[in-house]
């Protein structure tokens, strides 16, 4: 499914300068990222098909969250953030949540109540923002 957002996510859509990143949204990065206690997946499933995923690294950065075009502007976001909110709860800490947005998807970031936490990035062949969320109140 990240493949399929790859014009989107590299600075240039060829992916050209940006196969380090690349690299680390493989298919055989994702495996291991999947294996690994340091994050923690959900995912949503419409039947058999799958229409979105979250990760989660260390408690505390959304590392990934995905969405099929064909389920987006649904809700299907918000809901798997919300779930993964619930998951944590008990076992977040109290530093709050990291993420580095990529450009197209700060406006989704922001309605869940993330802030810039610097200036736009570029490294690797992607440019992203650095975005804080606080952390949970009770």
């Amino acid at each position: 499914m990240i493949a399929s957002f790859q014009s989107e996510l590299t600075d240039d859509p060829s992916g050209a300068g940006a196969e380090e990143y690349l690299a680390s949204v493989s298919l055989r990065a994702e495996r291991e990222y999947l294996v690994s206690e340091r994050y923690r997946y959900l995912v949503a499933y419409s039947d058999s098909q799958l229409a979105g995923f979250i990760a989660i690294r260390d408690g505390s950065h959304l590392f990934h969250l995905f969405v099929e075009r064909s389920y987006q502007r649904q809700g299907l976001a918000r809901r798997l953030w919300e779930r993964a909110l619930e998951e944590l709860s008990g076992a977040s800490s109290d530093r709050g949540f990291t993420v580095n947005s990529s450009l197209s998807a700060v406006p989704v970031y922001h309605a869940f109540g993330f802030a810039p936490a610097g200036s736009i990035q570029r490294m690797h062949g992607i440019s992203f923002l650095p975005m804080r969320r606080p952390a949970l109140l009770g």
